[in-house]
């Protein structure tokens, strides 16, 4: 007899630190060599020596002074940030010649700083051993007796408002407030350059590929402190995408890489298009590079030509993991794929692992797992995934026991760049040992689901939604039972403040099984639980759901579950995130909301190339008796 809340529970879907950094430095840490010994991890130096060591020829050493005039607290920063004079100044430079380069190139960065902050009539003065720069001679030599005096002064000046602004040519017509170049208001470099490539961007955005800026011209009125912009633009004709070819190509197939990218079907140039078939070829995973380029001219026909220029990757790879916890015990875990089977990206990935090794000694309590997928990108049109798909399980969380052999054919088809619909079929082979006893199923399963991903970033979304519908109907052979399952959720994401410093993060779910003639006729697998890091974190796996008389859990019909985060930055790598879930599991097929279960907690967030490094502590609000007492979870980009 199992007691609701004690015992082992195991997560699958969450893996320990351990494993998540065992991993990372496998994957993401160069080789020791030589006679190097630095060892990173995401940037971070662990041991050894964090700088190369350069030899500079003929060193000169020089002392570098600043004076910012009456710059206020935020522009001496950036202009303590842009003098390299200053903070490189424990460096020594190659030769007398180069501390005038550095000092040259140095004033270029103080204007531009001064030009991006709207100060147009500002002085930047720089001398070497008290002579001016631009009156040194074109071979200097300086006194070497003691470290080369350097004097950096800067004038700030006032700070300009733009007066007007007036586009010309083929951008005529159009407002330029729409590009913030509002009379009166804010006139800083940055954002005249970036209101010309919005401009260039909205002309190729028409279909036009051989838009071109002409002109930009910016006329400083030192009396008023104003500027007056003036710019100018050729659209020249809207065209359509033209031939594509491909460059770089060993093993790809040249001509599956054309169609793949969607660019081949003569639609009407979109820089977006090119963007989005870029990211696709990427995302297959043959490719270490994809650079899509653009003819300078049309093509006799009036068409776009494109090069699509790839350097294909290694196809073979093979990894491993480790993970420990002081209560469900050791895993391992390992893979071996490749990612070019037959020479159109078709990928074949093998896996296995155990888990819970020394929580007990019995090997037949590991939790078991085996599987091989075969994907097929392009399937009958460039637009349709096949995935087929073998798994062997052995699971033991608390609630039940079970084995099962499953195989699976589905076909992804993508609608646009946000929907997706997923069909195909399954059939699966369960042995189960729960609060209704022993059991045997042999279930048919047509599996079918929508999902619509309007996210502004996978992995970090700060913006949109993520939305999913999916529907099961199964029937079970051995008994001739007839059931199905639908579930659905929707997650949400809103920022606030400077570069989405605050996100509100939203997600609901819910879901029903109908048919059968009880729950036993279903399935332990199939019958819905919550509880651990993908529902109500605080809660052990499985933990929450219906129990019988004796005190075991039956699993449900239906559940409904809630998870609110508010993700904050605390740096630019680091992010605390305070969250509550809440969730409920019922025997009827709609929730009763009879026994609501909450968990609360904080996470911590890591910023990393590949996604956030996820860490959360979670208390159950409303905890069973003998049940757990917290979670902790880790895994790879945020939790929802």
């Amino acid at each position: 007899m199992r007691n609701k809340g004690t015992g082992r529970m195991k997560d699958p879907r969450v893996k320990a630190a351990g494993t998540v950094l065992l991993a990372a430095a496998l994957l993401f840490c160069p080789p020791l060599a030589g006679s190097a010994y630095a060892f990173k991890i995401f940037g971070i130096t662990l041991f050894g020596d964090n700088e190369d060591t350069v030899e500079v020829i003929d060193p000169v050493r020089y002392d570098a002074t600043l004076q910012t005039g009456d710059a206020d607290k935020d522009l001496k920063e950036r202009l303590e940030n842009a003098a390299s004079l200053v903070t490189d100044e424990k460096q020594p430079v190659s030769g007398d010649l180069g501390v005038v380069i550095k000092a040259r190139e140095d004033r270029k960065r103080l204007i531009a700083v001064l030009f991006e902050e709207a100060r147009y009539g500002g002085i930047v003065q720089i001398s070497i051993a008290g002579t001016d720069i631009d009156r040194l001679p074109p071979n200097p030599a300086f006194d070497h007796s003691a470290p080369v005096p350097v004097a950096v002064r800067v004038d700030p000046g006032p700070v300009f408002k733009l007066g007007s602004a007036r586009f010309e040519g083929d951008a005529v017509g159009r407002d330029p407030e729409k590009y913030d170049l509002v009379p009166g208001g804010e006139a800083g470099s940055r954002l005249i350059l970036k209101a010309g490539e919005q401009l260039l961007v909205d002309l190729k955005n028409e279909g036009r590929p051989l838009a071109r800026l002409t002109d930009r011209k910016v006329t400083a009125d030192h009396r008023t402190k104003t500027i007056d912009v003036v710019m100018g633009a050729v659209g020249g004709p809207v065209a359509p995408f033209g031939e594509v070819a491909v460059k770089g190509s060993r093993t790809v197939d040249a001509a599956f890489i054309s169609r793949y990218s969607r660019l081949d079907k003569r639609e009407r140039y979109s820089p977006e298009q090119l963007k989005k078939a870029s990211e696709r070829l990427r995302e297959l995973g043959v490719f270490s590079s994809v650079t899509i380029r653009e003819a300078d001219a049309l093509a006799p026909d009036g068409s776009l030509p494109l090069t699509i220029e790839i350097s294909e990757g290694k196809h073979r790879y093979f990894g491993f993991g480790a993970e420990y916890s002081s209560i469900d015990g050791a895993g391992l875990e390992g893979y071996w794929g490749h990612r070019n089977l037959f020479g159109e990206a078709e990928s074949l990935r093998i896996e296995g692992s155990v888990s819970g090794i020394g929580a007990t000694t019995d090997v037949s309590t590991f939790n078991y797992s085996a599987g091989i997928i075969f994907t097929k990108p392009g399937a009958f049109v460039p637009e349709a995934t096949f995935e087929s798909r073998l798994e062997a399980k052995s699971e033991t969380p608390d609630v039940y026991e079970a084995q099962s052999v499953t195989y699976s054919a589905t076909i992804a088809y993508e609608l646009n760049e946000t929907d997706k619909l997923t069909g195909g079929g399954e059939v699966a082979w369960i042995n189960t040992d729960d609060a209704f006893g022993k059991n045997q199923y042999v279930t048919l399963s047509v599996p079918l689901s929508f999902e619509r991903d309007a996210r502004d970033n996978k992995l970090d979304p700060t913006e949109g939604y993520h939305a999913t519908l999916a529907a099961k109907p199964s029937y079970e052979v051995l008994d001739g039972t007839i059931f199905s399952s639908f579930e659905g959720s929707i997650s949400g994401y809103l920022g606030f403040g400077e570069e989405d410093g605050i996100v509100l993060a939203g997600r609901l779910a819910a879901g029903t099984l109908v048919g059968g003639d009880g729950l036993e006729t279903i399935p332990a697998t199939r019958r819905f639980f919550a509880g651990g890091g993908g529902s109500v974190r605080g809660y052990a796996y499985r933990e929450i759901s219906p129990y019988n008389s004796a005190g075991e859990a039956t699993g449900g019909r239906s559940y409904a579950l809630g998870s609110f985060e508010v993700r904050v930055k605390v740096s630019e790598k680091v992010g605390i995130v305070p969250f509550i879930d809440v969730g409920t599991v019922s025997t009827g097929i709609v929730p009763d909301f009879s026994d609501i279960r909450a968990g609360a907690g904080i996470g911590v967030r890591y910023a990393t190339p590949f996604g956030s490094l996820r860490l959360d502590v979670a208390t159950p609000l409303q905890r069973y008796d003998g049940g757990s007492q917290y979670g902790i979870y880790a895994g790879i980009g945020q939790a929802f």
